[in-house]
């Protein structure tokens, strides 16, 4: 599968609103450069949305008037790709321009969607549209409209339920 990537963005601290970029530098050491999580947390440099599952979060959440106007960097993802099925196995790689990176595993939404926008957190949930999380394998510059490429699909996580 091949798409492109659509967006790009970082924030310097915890909390702080998501600045866009035309260009990211990403690295094993830090990830995403300038961003606060990629050094803090090695096993999460960087995390990826799809655009459809954006939208489709969104559209869950409408109402009378339509989806909310809810721009891609409320998710405080690090990339937005578009035209590509995120892998769901966690060992599978990606590449961005001439980065590779590891999926490590789903991104969680977390309460702070919430706060955002109420039941963002819920809509973000189902079939991965919170998008995945990775680490850096291989670095470099990634621009607006790189190619996504799918290098290496492992086999979906799938949840055991033990009975008892």
């Amino acid at each position: 599968m091949k798409g492109v990537v659509c967006g790009l963005a970082r924030r310097a601290e915890s909390r702080l609103p998501m600045e866009e970029l035309s260009v990211a530098v990403i690295s094993p050491e830090v990830g995403v450069l300038g961003d606060c999580k990629g050094r803090k947390f090695p096993d999460r440099h960087v995390t990826i949305l799809t655009e459809e599952g954006w939208q489709a979060a969104l559209l869950d959440l409408a109402g009378p008037a339509g989806p909310p106007d809810l721009p891609w960097t409320a998710r405080r993802a690090n990339v937005l790709v578009c035209g590509v099925r995120l892998p769901r196995g966690t060992g599978s790689v990606i590449s961005l321009g001439d980065c590779l990176l590891k999926v490590m595993r789903e991104t969680n939404p977390c309460q702070r969607m919430d706060e955002t926008f109420p039941g963002l957190m819920t809509a973000l949930a189902p079939d991965w549209r919170g998008g995945v999380v990775c680490k850096v394998l291989t670095g470099g510059a990634v621009f607006l409209h790189d190619p996504v490429l799918i290098v290496n699909e492992t086999a979906a996580n799938k949840k055991v339920f033990l009975p008892g």
